[in-house]
């Protein structure tokens, strides 16, 4: 069973993401709450039996909104996912969004059923989803950064720190563009499981452990 949260503060949306939601086989809605604040309070009832596996978090929401709310709870539930779900597209909402620790950025006007495949992918870490213009976002927010653009190379001081080979760079860089595993199998003409050793061996040279850290730290970092 898959368990999951729904965080927004209009109750006729939690109600129709509730109802949509569980006519999936193996989805369980666990709660739902109408800000960051209330969010947060129901994880620390809800950790007593049983976590939510997947957050979908709205941005905008009174008393606490949901960047802050997923920058208070990333740590201290490091199993559970966030994905936003929100009306905005703008880029320092994008950026806000994946520093504190976002998993996924979808908008609110996608399918439920894209909704049910970015869970399903979160789930079983096959690539940060994202709404088609938030990865273009995403992207041209990387091409801004302040790094060398003739060659789109990584700064010296990150080779030397992480000692990531070349094959791992260019993974780290598909994954930052929101790439899932297949679609960076098939770019490098290379097996999903080989492709996942590759990400093994970058989270150990990063030091982190997830999808969502090495992003936030190759963005934070502007090393594309």
């Amino acid at each position: 069973m898959t368990y999951i949260a729904i965080v927004d503060d209009k109750k006729s949306i939690r109600n129709a993401l509730l109802q949509r939601l569980e006519s999936f086989e193996n989805f369980k809605i666990l709660f739902s709450a109408e800000n960051g604040k209330v969010f947060l309070e129901k994880m620390m009832e809800a950790r007593k039996m049983i976590t939510p596996d997947v957050v979908l978090m709205d941005i905008d929401m009174p008393v606490m909104n949901g960047i802050e709310a997923i920058a208070k709870a990333k740590d201290i539930y490091p199993n559970t996912k966030f994905l936003m779900l929100t009306i905005f597209d703008d880029d320092d909402k994008i950026f806000e969004a994946i520093k504190a620790g976002a998993n996924g950025y979808l908008l609110k006007d996608e399918p439920v059923e894209k909704i049910k495949d970015a869970i399903r992918n979160l789930l079983y870490d096959n690539g940060a989803p994202m709404s088609p213009s938030i990865a273009r976002k995403t992207l041209e927010l990387l091409i801004n950064a302040k790094i060398d653009s003739k060659n789109n190379s990584i700064n010296d001081n990150f080779v030397v720190d992480h000692n990531l080979t070349e094959r791992e760079k260019e993974i780290l860089k598909l994954l930052v563009e929101g790439l899932e595993y297949k679609e960076i199998a098939k770019i490098t003409t290379t097996s999903p499981n080989t492709i996942r050793n590759h990400i093994t061996n970058i989270y150990r040279k990063l030091h982190v452990t997830s999808k969502a850290q090495a992003i936030r730290l190759a963005m934070n970092k502007k090393w594309f």
